[in-house]
């Protein structure tokens, strides 16, 4: 099984790139992130006439995340239990954004996840991060609590650098967002839940980014993140037999700026 996430910025504009790329990388399961559309406007069709179906939440055109798969499509569920609501304009009230999806997809749970951004230290926002963080670490505990052979995949785009080396010079983020303390023990505190970073260790850094900014040159020099991960369960990483960040698909005309990260997994555990 070849499971891969992708924040595509805009899978209007680069359904051609994805379907594309899904073939050529022979993926059997593909999350998606910042779909930026509605439902009504998911290109759907254009997956189906691969063979993948789809699930897909998108509420404007902000957000929105996806699975796709052709493996099998099962259990889809929008948002997870205790996600936080935030409100987009003053005044107006909380609602959940599009902002998780799960699926089960030849027997592993797959959740599409995009993590809010944060903004600025002290943005509400950033409290909202915390939260929204906070409660996907209590029910992803839970669900291991559970079941502790569950096959479970957090997969997405983050917003945090856990490393240092997940940044291309600490010196520029020093005082933002995606390396402040609360956001890296944050995210910890989802891998001491039970969900290793399946990624790293095969893709070793420094200097392995999954997202590189548009202005200032930031790809050609080398100035990027890693803010894009695959977390999986005991169960689900022991399986795991390759991963690799995909940095020639940020490359050329019309990319998004984040690279798609692929992960394969064994029949069973190796």
């Amino acid at each position: 099984m070849r499971l891969a996430t992708w924040n595509v910025n805009s899978i209007r504009t680069r359904v051609d790139r994805v379907t594309a790329w899904l073939q050529r990388r022979d993926v059997d399961v593909l999350a998606l992130q910042e779909t930026k559309c509605r439902d009504d406007q998911f290109p759907e069709e254009r997956f189906r006439e691969i063979g993948y179906e789809v699930a897909h939440v998108g509420y404007s055109q902000w957000n929105g995340v996806a699975v796709l798969s052709r493996i099998g499509l099962d259990d889809v569920e929008v948002g997870f239990p205790g996600m936080p609501t935030w409100a987009a304009k003053e005044g107006a009230e909380p609602a959940a954004e599009a902002r998780a999806l799960g699926a089960t997809c030849g027997g592993v749970r797959v959740w599409s996840l995009y993590v809010p951004n944060g903004r600025q230290l002290g943005d509400p926002h950033y409290d909202y991060k915390l939260e929204w963080l906070a409660a996907l670490r209590t029910v992803a505990g839970g669900w291991l609590t559970a079941d502790p052979a569950a096959q479970v995949a957090l997969v997405g785009d983050w917003n945090i650098a856990p490393q240092d080396e997940d940044v291309w010079d600490m010196s520029v983020f020093s005082h933002s967002t995606h390396v402040s303390g609360p956001e890296r023990d944050a995210f910890r505190a989802v891998v001491d839940a039970g969900y290793a970073d399946v990624v790293r260790p095969l893709a070793p850094g420094p200097g392995v980014f999954t997202y590189w900014d548009y202005t200032q040159l930031r790809f050609p020099r080398r100035e990027g993140m890693r803010i894009d991960f695959v977390l999986g369960t005991p169960a689900l990483a022991g399986r795991v037999t390759n991963a690799l960040i995909d940095r020639e698909e940020r490359k050329g005309k019309g990319a998004s700026d984040h690279a798609p990260v692929v992960v394969e997994l064994a029949d069973q555990e190796v």
